[in-house]
């Protein structure tokens, strides 16, 4: 793969998994296509461009037409309202994307053109080949063209060199001395090249799809990960103990700081709804009655119409007493500005239960592989989503063990009998090199619905 290759499939990454910013070590921290400036396009696709875009456009039309996405609509809608017990399928590959959708098949040249065209094709591959219960839209989704300067302290890190793995060098070093440096992040909209941006998928998609402006300005409001990019994950957790007044300093600041860009985004119409289509928390989509949709979306969105998303998997190995010392008080305090949330990834939320049912508005809550599933009956019941994410190790083979696959799947549907479960699989970072495994674990996924 070439080096342009390798740098457009990490965009084109971001761009599906919801990354708002390139950035290999930031990828998973907020959502959206990733910003224009970062793509090195020249806002001019040539008539072959237009042409396979249009093309990949029409078919993407043609499958939001089909009954079918009506009926996953409705079966999402109940879902998250809590008014059905079926077991909802969701698969989001991730970076095993590469292996599902190269970049071999890409025929546009413009760095820009080539992430709509990626994205296109991902949604068709959705639904040739996955079969989960993923809705196609109808729709060609635009974000702003923007910068945000953080926290203040530069990101500093050790490796990562093609997305790989690093270790943060804490800027952060010392309290007494960095910490008056750390300021509430400011994002600026480039609105000339928003609109520019804007205007040419009108040019590409008007007729073909409907063309939105939908800015999705985060992904979790967790914070955790954010204060380790500062100072450093060893640092963070000897904080827990050696620094508490300081740990309460920064996580009050990062609040304050969230809370001052949630009421920009509010006072200055900026929130797009994610109560259709749109991934929410970690893993969903977020069609429901209980908060406004598209069609009857207010002149001004609030947080109140959103759902909300706080997690803290970083802090998997402190005690539940401690994340509902340090942590729960600012993740409390964010949710309740929210219609509805959705609570955890990769972390045990079933140890820290006692915390994680005092979210306000709680609706979705992660169950992840380190949960202990027996205790979904009386922790969750039919009064919240039951979020089964199971391992994604089987994946990354290159023959699936289906028996594995098989097992854990039939475990999370009799841990959660009388509930309502959903399964997700996501966290790819390789299918194998075998595409196969990710439709397959949908169907046995089905299978073993269908045992019930």
């Amino acid at each position: 793969m070439s080096d342009k290759d390798t740098k457009v499939s990490s965009v084109l990454s971001a761009a599906n998994s919801g990354a708002s910013t390139w950035d290999p070590a930031k990828e998973h921290l907020s959502t959206g296509f990733p910003p224009i400036k970062a793509m090195g396009t020249k806002f001019a696709f040539d008539a072959d461009e237009i042409e396979r875009l249009r093309a990949l456009g029409s078919r993407v039309a043609e499958i939001a037409a089909l009954p079918i996405q009506k009926e996953k609509i409705k079966l999402w809608t109940a879902h998250n309202d809590l008014k059905t017990k079926q077991p909802v399928v969701f698969i989001d590959p991730e970076n095993g994307w590469n292996e599902l959708v190269t970049t071999k098949e890409l025929q546009c040249h413009d760095n820009m053109a080539r992430v709509w065209e990626m994205h296109l094709l991902k949604l068709i591959y959705w639904h040739e080949h996955l079969k989960d219960d993923k809705v196609i839209e109808p729709y060609f989704d635009v974000h702003y063209s923007f910068t945000d300067n953080g926290w203040g302290l530069d990101l500093k890190k050790e490796g990562g060199e093609n997305a790989g793995a690093y270790k943060i060098v804490a800027p952060l070093q010392d309290y007494e001395k960095d910490f008056p440096k750390i300021h509430y992040p400011e994002i600026e909209i480039d609105w000339e090249e928003s609109d520019r941006v804007l205007a040419l998928a009108h040019e590409v998609f008007d007729g073909i799809l409907t063309v939105r402006r939908r800015p999705v300005w985060w992904w979790s409001m967790g914070m955790t990960v954010d204060y380790i990019m500062l100072r450093g994950l060893e640092n963070f957790l000897c904080d827990f103990i050696l620094e508490p007044d300081y740990m309460h300093k920064t996580m009050r600041l990062m609040t304050d700081g969230i809370m001052k860009k949630l009421d920009r985004f509010e006072e200055e119409g900026l929130l797009a709804l994610n109560t259709e289509g749109a991934y929410v928390g970690s893993g969903g989509l977020g069609y429901t009655d209980e908060l406004p949709n598209w069609a009857n979306a207010p002149e001004k969105i609030t947080t109140q119409d959103m759902w909300g998303f706080e997690e803290s998997q970083e802090t998997s190995t402190v005690s539940a007493e401690m994340y509902g010392e340090f942590i729960f008080p600012y993740h409390k305090e964010i949710a309740a500005r929210f219609g509805l949330n959705c609570f955890g990834c990769c972390e045990s939320t079933t140890t820290r239960w006692q915390y994680v049912r005092q979210i306000p508005n709680l609706r979705r809550v992660s169950i992840s592989a380190w949960a202990e599933w027996e205790k979904v009956p009386e922790y969750l019941g039919d009064r919240y989503i039951a979020s089964f994410k199971p391992i994604p190790s089987p994946l990354a083979m290159p023959v699936l063990d289906e028996d594995e696959v098989r097992g854990t799947i039939k475990r999370a549907l009799d841990c959660s009998r009388d509930c309502i479960p959903e399964l997700i699989m996501k966290d790819n970072n390789t299918l194998g090199n075998n595409p196969r495994n990710a439709s397959r674990w949908v169907e046995i996924c089905r299978e073993e619905i269908g045992n019930l």
